[in-house]
């Protein structure tokens, strides 16, 4: 059965507030410590004279590794040691240690991969911001939600739950706390069958431009908060570190950005759920985000060894464009809410290879467009369309020649 999570805003009184805190700070803490004791066993494997043997390191490394099962076991004696851990519920803690295990095994695997690994890193206590109850010690009673060793607290189900709850993690997000509850749900199609299929070019002017012609206006979030973001991130700058004044300052810039996110993700929701509602099936174009949005390589004169000028400012603007769009979010979004709704063939990708430089009527490439040019204009069959329809026209109309080409 799929799961589907349910957030919700917590309302916890002074007391409440200050229990939170304190178990986060401990999660926190034991996060570190737990972190720390790998790498110290680590460590002990590298000052062996036999380290560089790579044979015996295979054979040996095992017994200097610290797993997740030595960690928990040693949980019973850190609540001897340290009463204040007494008061967490046992399985919260047993999930920072398993968030550990996480950690390191995400790290081998991209080493594995040959991907840029990542060490894991300490975190503190303002990164550290979530703890979780994974099995049981939680429970809904009415409009209060039960947390073990907390207590009750007061929750605004501001949306109907449904299905079975099978974890619940408590969230700070600056001042405020959320719960969000994983439940499994049953997978309902509730949605009719609609014989329609859109192609879409995602943009920066707009943020996408569907082939019947409509238009899906980019609000630039991002953009609009900038001024009023560089003035608080400067005061923030020339505050002390350590001081109360640069907390607060902190707390101003996190709860613009925040702002800033809720923004976006609202405006994303909305609209990916009228494109569910409306059309059987999106067809997008398979962009890589990542290359998308990288910075301008240095460029060098061949003959002196100078840096030229390599546009470096426009694409760093072009970049945060792209992500204050929200590109990539969006499409994620049209593709769950489509398997909720039973789409039948939901979300798809195409290669954008060419799409804005052939012409959708017939299909010829005429001269090479740049960006400056919105005006697509056909020199075989003199169509003359907005240059994102027409590439949205293409992306839809070669998801339908593969879909033709596969039926036959």
């Amino acid at each position: 059965m799929p799961l589907k999570t349910f957030k919700y805003r917590l309302c916890p009184t002074k007391k409440q507030q200050e229990v939170l805190e304190t178990t986060l700070k401990l999660c926190c803490e034991l996060y570190n410590a737990a972190l720390q004791e790998r790498k110290d066993a680590w460590n002990v494997i590298k000052k062996h004279p036999n380290y560089h043997n790579l044979s015996w390191r295979k054979e040996h490394s095992k017994d200097y590794t610290i797993t997740y099962n030595q960690q928990s076991a040693q949980l019973p004696e850190i609540k001897e040691n340290r009463e204040e851990y007494k008061e967490i519920y046992s399985q919260i803690l047993q999930d920072v240690l398993r968030r550990v295990d996480k950690t390191y095994k995400a790290f081998y695997a991209r080493v594995k991969n040959g991907k840029t690994p990542g060490f894991p890193r300490y975190k503190s206590f303002r990164r550290y911001d979530c703890f979780i109850y994974p099995q049981s010690g939680f429970a809904l009673e009415k409009k209060k939600l039960v947390l073990s060793k907390i207590g009750h607290i007061k929750i605004k189900l501001h949306r109907e739950l449904t299905g079975e709850i099978k974890t619940c993690s408590i969230i700070r997000e600056g001042k405020h706390w959320y719960c969000c509850l994983s439940c499994e749900v049953e997978k309902e199609i509730y949605l009719p069958y609609t014989d329609s299929a859109v192609g879409i070019d995602l943009g920066v002017l707009n943020l996408a431009t569907l082939s019947t012609g409509d238009v899906i206006e980019n609000p630039h979030w991002y953009r609009k908060a900038e001024k009023k973001l560089i003035k608080t991130q400067q005061a923030l700058s020339r505050k002390k570190r350590g001081s109360k004044r640069r907390e607060k300052a902190v707390r101003v810039v996190s709860r613009l950005h925040r702002k800033v996110r809720n923004q976006r993700n609202d405006f994303l929701h909305k609209h990916s759920k009228w494109l569910v509602d409306c059309y059987e099936t999106i067809v997008f174009e398979d962009i890589q985000l990542l290359n998308l949005s990288k910075r301008a390589k240095p460029k060098h004169d061949k003959v002196t060894g100078e840096y030229l000028s390599n546009g470096a400012s426009q694409k760093s603007g072009l970049n945060k464009s792209i992500l204050d769009a929200g590109w990539g979010m969006f499409m994620t979004l049209c593709i769950y809410k489509a398997e909720n709704a039973g789409r039948l063939f939901g979300v798809v990708k195409v290669n954008p290879y060419k799409t804005s430089q052939k012409c959708s009527g017939c299909g010829l490439e005429g001269p090479h467009k740049d960006l400056s040019v919105r005006t697509h204009t056909c020199i075989h069959c003199g169509l003359v369309l907005d240059r994102d329809e027409n590439a949205a026209i293409n992306i839809l109309n070669l998801w339908v020649g593969s879909t033709l080409q596969a039926g036959a």
